[in-house]
């Protein structure tokens, strides 16, 4: 019977269709029946192959169930590390557990693309995943029973995309088959540029680094796009034994696998032969450290770190947009050379404090007795920089003879020793020719804040001499008493409730009820007689300062040191010296105030947060701009921001505050910074003790503040004050950065009026003029309308000469009678000395 003639009509062809099919599949059976019958080895043979079949899709179902979804990768995000810039858009820092930078496939130059091509998968661009000769030479490897060690891979570039992003680095014949499958459906979802680009970002190469942008930095400090032919070579040979290439020691081992990859690259046509003969003859060239881009600003950074981590979550755990995952882009506030500049000068200060008391003993102890005591040292976060120094510990002492160690391993001689200095001591120690010699970390410590007073960010912060010797925050953690630091805000309280710069103040003697037991007592000021208010606040004078409080209310004097954010204390007058606790950080925030017509701002060291493709997730400056997003103008006048921050004190008797300031430093207790010739106002303090000295001021536009002081707080000596420790600081800081600092005269709010006055009574006068001299007879003065004191005349003059004549004399024959007595043992001896600041 002959085959039916194909119909020319769809039906007699799809009709044909079926006959064939039913006339083929009928015949095999036929074939297959006849052989099942006739031949026992044909039996065996297909139902061992049947079996096989059957176990192969029943492995495959139990590998494939579950498996992670391919489609993951197309919405996958590269963990990445949070990029901190400071206020001009520079990098200053990364917060990074792991090197990883990402870059898109086009970044990637060409010659390092061919690199990995013919090191890891020269197939690539041709196979679907699964590279079948290679995993059967994989297959012989795994079952040579000569072999040791782990078998050789045999993964495509797409395998091991499956194996580092969805399965895991397990060494099992179960995860190879996993690794697969995933491959093939990898290849169904992705294209071969956007496998790359994931393999290059994602590749682990040692050295902490993920991905090879960031190996190009840890191992030639450069970026991709900038590698020569045998860099790119040596970071291909990488993913075999991305931690054994990079060490000390296996220098022959990677020279001849980086040329090996050489010789690839020129079989496969991607490069020539003088091409590869050029690049062999090269060294590998690996720096052993890092250009590290970042600026030490160690206390400011964390202060960034911690308010990121309490926003968004530190691991990819807390959130897609966490620290150590995230990939956020900071812009802060801080300005890199004022911070340097305040590093130097606080350090300058504390060393120059310490001047020539000794060595204050180790850092810290480790126990060198097993000799393991270089990966201690590596292990520990102690480290410095200063000039030359550096951190090591003493691994063996023998009288006038010791030795020094580092992290590295290496040792050297150690001079200058101390005699309490015992081997496992961690000290600072720096070169002296062949030898080290001990340096000495003052005991004292202090801080230092500069904030822009506008708007509250803060431009640098530096919270002790190093934070890799304490991470503790002294700028921000430290509760100290601001001694007379805090007097400016008793004076606002006194121009709050009726009194003006020129009011006349008694300076002779102040007199409390101490109750029934112990009576009256009195205390008796420097300068006796009755002085203007600014008087009191240039020259620090405790007793003017008391009196105004209690005559304004300690009650009101506390209500305005906390609306200004300072803190909240008991209103006793020990109070108006300085005797509550409080920061650096907020009294350079109230000063600020002062300086920002009595606006409020909380600091703050960040601008705004973008996330990893620049979309803003928080910033810091909330105000609305209404009419800024106009899609056309609308004739009115240009929109505008308005202002930022809280009202918390008077603008009228914020700036008057701010102008009696400015005579503290030309005349009064801060004249060291004088000579900078800049609109400067401050307050030097000095607590009892004195165990803190202080300075804080500035200009309208920027304000400091310093304090230095003993962490455990203890007497510094009598001969230290505000304006001989902390105020040098502050200068020396100005004078390095002291093109930022404005030179223009401050701005008084609306509501001031300037008038002439004469600086010793405070009254009014009508000839002359102030001049540039501090010591200049007539100065402005600053009021509120309808508080301008009175015409100063000839008569007032002489009248003041005689009360103070009068209240010397008085104070003498007191003196000589013991007119003011305090005979029970049970009184404070000096109510100054037990009850807050004194200078």
């Amino acid at each position: 019977m002959t085959d039916q003639p194909l119909a020319s009509s769809p039906q007699s062809a799809w009709d044909y269709f079926r006959y064939r099919v039913n006339r083929d599949i009928g015949g095999a059976l036929a074939w297959f029946g006849a052989k099942w019958r006739q031949s026992l080895l044909f039996k065996i043979v297909a139902s061992l192959f049947a079996l096989g079949l059957v176990i192969w899709i029943a492995v495959f179902v139990w590998l494939a169930s579950d498996l992670p979804e391919a489609e993951a990768l197309l919405t996958y995000e590269t963990p990445l590390p949070t990029v901190v810039r400071g206020y001009d858009g520079e990098i200053v820092h990364s917060y990074a557990r792991e090197r990883r930078v990402q870059l898109q496939y086009a970044d990637f130059p060409d010659q390092l693309i061919q690199a990995y091509l013919s090191a890891e998968d020269k197939t690539f661009f041709s196979h679907g995943g699964i590279d079948f000769f290679g995993t059967a030479n994989a297959v012989i490897d795994y079952l040579n029973p000569m072999r040791t060690g782990r078998a050789v891979g045999g993964s495509t570039i797409t395998q091991q995309v499956a194996k580092n992003l969805l399965l895991g680095d397990e060494y099992s014949v179960t995860r190879k088959l996993k690794e697969m499958i995933l491959a093939g459906r990898i290849e169904q979802v992705l294209t071969k540029q956007e496998i790359l680009e994931l393999y290059l970002n994602e590749i682990p190469l040692g050295r902490r680094s993920f991905g090879v942008q960031a190996a190009a930095r840890a191992y030639f400090d450069k970026d991709v796009d900038d590698l020569e032919l045998h860099e790119a070579a040596f970071l291909a040979i990488l993913p075999k034994a991305p931690e054994r290439y990079g060490r000390k020691g296996q220098e022959q081992a990677a020279v001849a696998r980086r040329n090996f990859v050489l010789d690839q690259m020129e079989k496969n046509g991607f490069i020539t032969a003088a091409d590869e003969a050029a690049a062999v003859a090269k060294p590998l060239g690996l720096v052993t450290q890092r250009r590290e881009r970042s600026v030490d600003a160690g206390y400011f950074l964390e202060e960034v770190r911690r308010e990121l981590i309490d926003r968004f979550g530190e691991t990819a755990e807390d959130g897609p947009n966490s620290v150590y995952a995230g990939g956020l882009w900071v812009r802060t506030s801080l300005d890199p050379v004022i911070q340097l500049a305040a590093r130097d000068a606080l350090r300058d200060g504390l060393l120059r404090y310490h001047g020539g008391r000794g060595w204050t003993g180790p850092i810290a102890t480790i126990d060198v007795r097993d000799g393991n005591w270089a990966s201690q040292l590596q292990s520990s976060p102690l480290g410095i920089n200063f000039r030359d120094w550096k951190v090591g510990v003493v691994t063996s002492r023998s009288g006038t003879s010791a030795r020094i160690g580092f992290a590295d391993g290496t040792e050297a001689p150690l001079t200058n020793l101390p005699d309490r200095l015992k081997a496992g001591d961690v000290i600072a120690a720096s070169p002296a020719g062949g030898s080290w010699q001990v340096r000495t970390i003052p005991e004292a410590q202090g801080a230092l804040i500069v904030e822009n007073a506008q708007y509250g960010r803060v431009l640098a912060m530096q919270g002790g001499f190093d934070h890799r010797l304490s991470d503790f925050n002294r700028a921000t953690q430290a509760m100290r008493q601001p001694g007379s630091t805090i007097k400016p805000f008793v004076y606002a309280t006194g121009l709050d409730n009726g009194m003006t710069p020129s009011t006349q103040i008694d300076n002779s003697r102040f007199c409390y009820y101490q109750g029934a037991n112990l009576g009256e007592k009195c205390i008796r000021g420097g300068r006796a007689g009755q002085f203007p208010m600014r008087y009191g606040l240039e020259q620090s004078q405790n007793i003017m300062t008391v009196q105004i409080g209690m005559t304004a209310g300690m009650t009101n004097v506390v209500d305005e040191i906390e609306k200004l954010g300072i803190g909240s204390f008991d209103p006793y007058p020990s109070t108006a010296l300085g005797a509550g606790e409080t920061t650096l950080s907020k009294m350079v925030a109230a000063y600020a105030a002062l300086a920002n017509h009595g606006r409020l701002n909380t600091p703050t060291v960040i601008d705004y947060v973008q996330d990893r493709r620049g979309k803003v997730l928080w910033r810091a400056d909330s105000r609305d701009c209404r009419g800024c997003k106009m899609d056309e103008w609308d004739g009115k006048p240009m929109p505008r921001f308005g202002l930022k921050g809280v009202q918390a004190m008077d603008a009228r008797t914020a700036f008057q505050v701010m102008h009696m300031l400015r005579g503290a430093v030309s005349r009064g207790t801060a004249t060291v910074l004088n000579p900078l010739g800049l609109p400067l106002f401050g307050k030097t303090g000095t607590t009892t003790g004195p165990k803190d000295v202080w300075f804080v001021g500035g200009t309208q536009q920027m304000v400091a503040g310093a304090y230095v002081g003993f962490d455990q707080p203890r007497n510094m000596g009598g001969y230290a004050y505000g304006g001989t420790i902390a105020a040098p600081i502050i200068k020396s800081m100005i004078e390095k950065t002291k093109a930022k600092w404005s030179d223009l005269p401050p701005v008084a709010p609306e509501g001031v009026r300037m008038v002439r006055v004469d600086r010793r009574t405070g009254k009014q006068v009508f000839e002359g003029w102030p001049t540039d001299d501090p010591r200049s007879a007539i100065i402005w003065e600053a009021f509120k309308p309808d508080t301008e004191p009175e015409r100063f005349t000839r008569q007032d003059e002489i009248a003041a000469r005689r009360n103070e004549i009068l209240e010397l004399i008085r104070a003498g024959r007191q003196n000589a009678d013991g007119a003011v007595r305090d005979d029970d043992p049970d009184a404070p001896r000096d109510f100054v000395e037990e009850q807050g600041g004194i200078y």
